[in-house]
């Protein structure tokens, strides 16, 4: 004869821990007010920015740089797909800033040796 089985009783499953929401204070009054024509300012500044050919050529020199790394470091060739490509985005944007920054210093330094060389006249 099979023995009788006996009932166990169920597990008992810990509740998840209640989830704690943050909330941020406000720096201070908010009046529900959108600014008026400050975006809009703000807007048309970023745009003449943008149009001035020094940015452009900042930009471009930023471009060219991060491209030469990103070759530099053979990202398609040997090993683990995901560490080559993160070590290549970080060449790329430690070469972009180095150029970047190239570039301005000797914008700078172009600008105080004309200022030097030609005093004012009144």
């Amino acid at each position: 004869m099979a023995k009788a089985t006996t009932a166990k009783a169920p597990k008992k499953v810990k509740k998840a821990a209640k989830a704690v929401t943050l909330k941020a204070k406000s720096a201070g009054k908010k009046t529900g007010k959108k600014s008026k024509g400050n975006s809009k300012g703000a807007a048309d500044a970023l745009w003449k920015l943008a149009e001035n050919p020094l940015v452009g050529e900042l930009l471009a020199i930023g471009a060219t740089a991060a491209v030469a790394a990103i070759a530099q470091q053979n990202v398609g060739g040997k090993g683990k797909k995901g560490a080559s490509s993160k070590v290549a985005v970080k060449a790329a944007g430690t070469a972009a800033a180095a150029a970047i920054g190239q570039r301005l210093i000797d914008e700078f330094t172009d600008i105080k040796k004309a200022s030097k060389s030609k005093p004012a006249k009144a």
